[in-house]
């Protein structure tokens, strides 16, 4: 919500949740949350960009801790 005032376009909320790395069920999750409120708001596809982006940056964060463990 602090991003949607300092910004010009407004940003579904909805979306930030999607952001783990449960691929698909975070992103279905707030396509269903968004379909109760909205009928009309299809956010499965909106979702699916930060959920893979969540599976990036855990294989990221874990390579980076393997690569501290491994150096011990």
């Amino acid at each position: 919500k602090l991003l949607n005032l300092c910004s010009k376009n407004k940003i579904n909320p909805l979306i930030g949740s999607a952001g783990v790395s449960a691929v698909p069920m975070a992103a279905r999750v707030s396509n269903k949350v968004g379909l109760e409120s909205d009928p009309q708001n299809f956010l499965l596809m909106h979702a699916m960009g930060p959920n893979v982006a969540g599976v990036i940056g855990s294989a990221i964060a874990a390579g980076v801790m393997l690569k501290y463990v491994l150096a011990m």
